[in-house]
């Protein structure tokens, strides 16, 4: 049984913290159960939460527990249409999907930050979306949504700078029960390969007490991923 969560009480006995759950719970912490879009849902098979789902607009996320019912599942979506699917390679649905590497730091390391760099925690957000180039994201709705995350301690934004630019950046787009999920991870062309991102993903990751993940593309960045301490633990599926 696939039904909408009213109220955080619903969601006792769920005790998972993958990826998936991590962003689930980030938003269900940031804007509660009011809004219409965005809702959530659990799956319930033979007394258990077995899948817990949070739609944001047409775009879901999906996390899955043990004993979860797919056929179920792919009804529900296919009985209530969607932008995107963002869950594990456990889950199979016929239709064209997106995959790559999922990886966790819970290690963590002491770099310190290049000579005559500081580390900005807070950054003005219009100067950090254009330097993230954010290609066709909305600035408005961007803004909305990050500051109404960082100021419900869900998320936070970070910028190393040099002489008062920013040359690299890092956003914890989701943040819940000591775990991260780190996005936007960026250095400006003329700063790469100098050390500038390494410094700066490593002190997020110092900032985050039990551990922090990163979606990547399945070919790229692993090694640098690696030498931060990051290790592939698993698969995401983002299907459109």
């Amino acid at each position: 049984m696939i039904e909408k969560i009213e109220s955080i009480n619903q969601l006792e006995g769920w005790t998972k913290r993958d990826i998936f759950s991590v962003r689930i719970l980030s938003l269900l912490n940031s804007y509660g159960t009011k809004y219409q879009f965005c809702t959530f849902y659990r799956q319930i098979t033979d007394g258990k939460i077995t899948a817990l789902l949070s739609r944001l607009d047409g775009n879901f996320t999906l996390s899955l527990e043990s004993g979860f019912d797919g056929e179920e599942l792919v009804h529900f979506f296919c009985v209530t249409g969607y932008t995107s699917i963002l869950t594990s390679d456990e889950f199979e649905l016929s239709d064209r999907f997106e995959q790559g590497a999922v990886m966790l730091c819970t290690s963590k390391r002491d770099i310190a930050l290049p000579a005559g760099c500081e580390l900005d925690e807070y950054p003005k957000l219009m100067d950090l979306y254009n330097f993230i180039d954010y290609n066709e994201q909305d600035f408005k709705a961007w803004y909305v949504d990050i500051s109404h995350r960082v100021r419900h301690g869900t998320a936070k934004a970070y910028a190393l700078k040099l002489d008062g630019e920013i040359i690299s950046s890092g956003v914890l787009s989701s943040i819940c029960d000591g775990l991260a999920i780190l996005t936007a991870v960026r250095t400006g062309d003329s700063f790469r390969k100098m050390g500038y991102g390494s410094a700066l993903v490593s002190a997020i990751c110092a900032d985050v007490s039990k551990g922090v993940y990163i979606m990547r593309d399945e070919n790229l960045n692993e090694s640098f991923y690696k030498k931060l301490g990051f290790e592939n633990i698993g698969k995401w599926r983002m299907f459109r």
